[in-house]
Parts: structure tokens; sequence; C-alpha cells
């Protein structure tokens, strides 16, 4: 069974910082773009970062570039996507979801992904 599982959000204050984690199982992503996508309540899910297979490009919303940073360590037969997310804003607050892409490269649309995992809840207070 082919699984993402995130992990790392909680609650914290604005100007805080959190790490989220995406450890991938039942597959190997080694050869896939992964990426973390947020939704808000009420709002529509939307990009936040993505990663090439090998991890020397990566992609970021405005909303989040300069302040989180996405990595991955791709392991032998497993991958960890990371998300490092730093001077986080009220704003910031939502389920975070990691992503497993279709292709190599990195890709800012839900649907170049086809793996989704469950999500993490990332709640900042102001």
């Amino acid at each position: 069974q082919v699984q993402l599982v995130e992990s790392g959000g909680g609650l914290v204050q604005a100007g805080g910082s959190l790490r989220l984690s995406c450890a991938a199982s039942g597959r190997t992503f080694n050869n896939n773009g992964m990426g973390w996508f947020r939704q808000a309540p009420g709002k529509e899910r939307e990009f936040v970062a993505s990663i090439s297979r090998s991890g020397t490009i990566t992609s970021y919303a405005d909303s989040v570039r300069g302040r989180f940073t996405i990595s991955r360590d791709n392991a032998r037969n497993t991958v960890t996507v990371y998300l490092q997310m730093n001077r986080l804003k009220s704003e910031d607050t939502a389920a975070y979801y990691c992503a497993g892409g279709r292709y190599a490269t990195t890709e800012r649309s839900s649907d170049a992904y086809d793996v989704w995992g469950q999500g993490t809840q990332v709640t900042v207070s102001s």
C-alpha cells in the first residue's frame, strides 16, 4: 500500500517555527518530484512548495518564499520530505498535505500529484 504520512504539525505562536516531515512507504518516490500543499477552513487547497527528484530544484508560493524551505532525503528505498517553516504567521494556519508527483520535476498544480497524505494541522496563534 502506497502511503505518505505527515508529522510535525502543532500549535505555535506567530513568529515561531515548525518542521513538517513526510515519510513515504509502499513505493519509491526517488524518481518523483514531491510537494506540499495546504488548505485552510473554507478555502481551496493551495500550493506551498515543491522539490525535484534530485532535490536541486525547488519552487515556492509567493506567500511563503523566504520563510519556508523544502528539502528531501532520498534514502535507498524510501523518501522523506521536509518543510521547514520559519517566521510563521496566523495566515499560515491550515492543514498541510504532502504529495507525491507524477513527474520528476517541480510542479505547482495539484493535478501533477497522484499520491496524497492525510494531512497534519498547523495552527499559528497571533
